[in-house]
């Protein structure tokens, strides 16, 4: 049995160099990085210790090589990821702004994870785990919502359970069907791990106040853990009566992207390996600090001993 499989989009990203750089004039990029919103979680959940498994595809070419080894590199069990052979590995480039908003260009739909498919045998194979994770980010195409909603349920029927990272961008969410799946997916979770921008997304009205957002997402659905992703202010948790809030340390931010998901992989690893909800909590804000300070969205994956180092030298901070 697997503690953790994800699956979904698999890319190759490239960073700005500077600030403020449009995507319309000509400027330098850093890359290509191996990355993809699950591709970052598994790394860093399996970098915790645990036993994970993801599912997806690149091309044959060099951007699939690099990231089949790092997923191989960071332990993952990757028998499930295709290489295919018309359609090339996909792509991300990001722009950051002077506000510390990003902008993007995807190339997903047109390339070897627009075409990631997931045959019975594997679905029945990774099914049997004890968390699945689904990131908003691969929900971007009728075929992925199908994989990923009938992964989800077939992990319910066998007693695992879900967490569900919303990870809501505007450039992904072109489609009724993945609106639809997101919702979907915030009644089915047992574990959802929004930010602050979705559970405003989610809010009812401008009316709505995010404790209220929040209290009804929980009252409404069969989540029993949602954990708000709060940056550099730490995170929070609600479940049952708990609310719980955990701060995080001030670190010198290089590049946020990839961020909120070492912290879900950190998260989720830490509560299979039977942490409390604190521990698991600041093991997850450690992962988060720790990823900003590397450029690249999967460079600042860390293994457990550096996180719980981190935790050490700043008792109090974090």
């Amino acid at each position: 049995m697997f503690d953790i499989v994800t699956c979904g989009e698999l890319l190759a990203e490239f960073v700005a160099e500077s600030t403020g750089q449009p995507f319309d004039r000509t400027g330098t990029y850093q890359g290509p990085f191996p990355s993809g919103a699950p591709a970052i979680f598994a790394s860093q959940a399996a970098l915790m210790g645990t036993k994970v498994a993801y599912a997806g595809r690149v091309g044959r070419d060099g951007f699939g090589d690099i990231i089949i080894n790092r997923l191989r590199t960071n332990g993952i069990d990757i028998e499930a990821v295709e290489r295919d052979e018309e359609y090339p590995t996909g792509t991300a480039f990001v722009s950051y702004q002077a506000d510390g908003d990003r902008n993007f260009v995807f190339n997903i739909t047109h390339s070897a994870a627009g075409r990631f498919e997931l045959d019975f045998l594997q679905a029945e194979r990774l099914s049997d785990c004890r968390y699945f994770h689904v990131m908003g980010s691969s929900l971007t195409s009728d075929k992925a919502i199908e994989i990923m909603l009938g992964m989800a349920k077939r992990v319910k029927e066998k007693g695992g359970k879900i967490s569900f990272d919303p990870n809501i961008r505007s450039e992904l969410m072109a489609l009724d069907a993945t609106r639809e799946a997101i919702l979907t997916l915030v009644n089915l979770c047992d574990i959802f791990l929004p930010s602050e921008a979705d559970i405003a997304w989610l809010a009812q009205g401008t009316a709505e106040t995010e404790r209220d957002t929040i209290a009804r997402l929980m009252q409404h659905n069969a989540m029993e853990l949602l954990v708000m992703k709060r940056a550099a202010k730490g995170c929070q948790a609600y479940s049952g009566e708990t609310d719980l809030l955990v701060m995080s340390r001030e670190v010198a931010e290089v590049d946020p992207t990839g961020a909120g998901d070492c912290f879900g992989g950190a998260l989720i690893a830490a509560l299979a390996c039977g942490e409390t909800l604190e521990d698991a909590l600041t093991l997850a804000n450690a992962a988060g600090a720790h990823a900003v300070t590397h450029l690249g969205p999967m460079e600042g994956c860390a293994p457990r001993k550096i996180l719980e180092a981190m935790i050490e030298t700043n008792k109090g901070a974090l």
